[in-house]
């Protein structure tokens, strides 16, 4: 049940660690810079929900 919720900590650490790399790179709107932002929400999206099922099969 830890490792759930730490995975969700890693994963929005690597989420945000893009959108800075993306945001330091340039500021101007690019395709490619909204689509890793994107896929790194959806990541922590998944880690998430993830957790959600984990801590909810174990505590039924």
């Amino acid at each position: 049940m830890i490792g759930s919720v730490l995975l969700v900590l890693v994963v929005e650490l690597l989420n945000s660690a893009v959108e800075a790399t993306v945001d330091r790179v340039s500021l101007e709107r690019h395709e490619l810079a909204k689509r890793a932002k994107d896929v790194g929400s959806a990541a922590v999206l998944v880690a998430l929900l993830n957790a959600a099922v984990v801590w909810g099969l174990l505590l039924r």
